[in-house]
């Protein structure tokens, strides 16, 4: 039987030709956004605000609305060419999982050469922009969050479980950019912040390591230890100790807080809603309980961030 003759884009009629069209050059623009990592780059929003207001100490009506637009963008450009380069790096193993399996780069739908140049590009022109927007140790903290975080933490994560806190000191950073940008220097409250947001990480990660333990082994990732054992023991200390140790350091700002007790019970709730969900996580170890946790942290770190610009912690 005679196959069905295969038609060309030019063999199609014009208007057909150009919806064909119109949907490729949207899927592209796509991808290329979520080589980005975009829910990643909210939470660096966040944060990178919230440590330009809190380094600021401005009246809101002399708020430097532009200079904080510009030392967000610049965070934001870095950290999206951070995102990018680490798919390129990763894209072998990312087409070994599940959870990464579809991303543009380990799919196969975009060009390597091309994310890479692409990565590239925007982490010269974030770290550039905020040289000359911001300052010049807002973009080396920028520059030394992505060099650590694409030559420290990412391949280590095939090497060791140690790579969750070697990660965690760049992951850490967005809120040390957003001072620096606003005051120029580091002080006691940046690292309040900077602490902060290092705690964070140990439970939201362990959160996602459980829940893709077996893709991560799949594809040779040693996040967790291959010893049951040992992945508990891990697991509870990471969890927990994080979450402990969060209620107090929160409470360090509540010294310049302009209401202490409005302040302190806020984030006294909030730390007591996020250990709760630790520890049902770390008794019961099953992906419910995992993917709860990730959702308190997640609705945590904002609140948490929004409640120190509204009190002026």
């Amino acid at each position: 039987m005679a196959s069905e003759p295969i038609l060309s884009a030019s063999d199609l009629p014009l208007a057909k030709r150009g919806r064909a069209l119109d949907w490729k050059s949207s899927k592209l623009w796509f991808d290329y956004w979520a080589l980005t990592k975009p829910e990643v780059n909210f939470l660096i929003v966040v944060t990178t605000f919230a440590g330009f207001y809190l380094g600021c100490r401005s009246a809101w009506q002399n708020f430097p609305f532009l200079r904080s637009m510009n030392a967000v963008l610049g965070t934001l450009l870095v950290a999206s060419g951070t995102g990018t380069l680490n798919q390129y790096i990763e894209r072998h193993f990312d087409a070994q999982m599940r959870r990464t399996a579809r991303r543009p780069l380990a799919a196969g739908r975009l060009n390597p050469t091309a994310v890479l140049w692409f990565g590239i590009a925007l982490a010269i022109l974030g770290s550039v922009y905020l040289a000359a927007a911001v300052n010049l140790l807002a973009s080396l903290l920028a520059l030394g969050t992505l060099l650590s975080y694409l030559f420290f933490y990412t391949p280590l994560k095939r090497k060791s479980p140690v790579c969750t806190l070697v990660g965690a000191f760049p992951g850490a950073m967005p809120p040390l950019i957003g001072w620096v940008a606003a005051s120029g220097h580091l002080s006691f409250g940046a690292w309040t912040l900077y602490s902060v947001l290092f705690l964070w990480q140990f439970p939201h990660f362990m959160s996602i390591a459980w829940m893709y333990r077996e893709d991560y082994a799949r594809a040779g990732y040693l996040v967790l230890p291959n010893d049951e054992r040992a992945r508990a023991r891990l697991v509870n200390w990471q969890t927990l100790l994080p979450l402990l140790l969060l209620a107090p350091v929160t409470l360090v700002p509540a010294w310049t807080s302009k209401s202490v007790t409005a302040y302190s019970i806020g984030v006294l709730l909030l730390c007591a809603a996020f250990f709760y969900y630790g520890a049902r996580f770390a008794l019961r170890k099953s992906n419910s309980a995992a993917r709860q946790l990730l959702a308190a942290s997640i609705i945590y770190l904002p609140l948490l961030f929004v409640l120190m610009i509204i009190l002026r912690a």
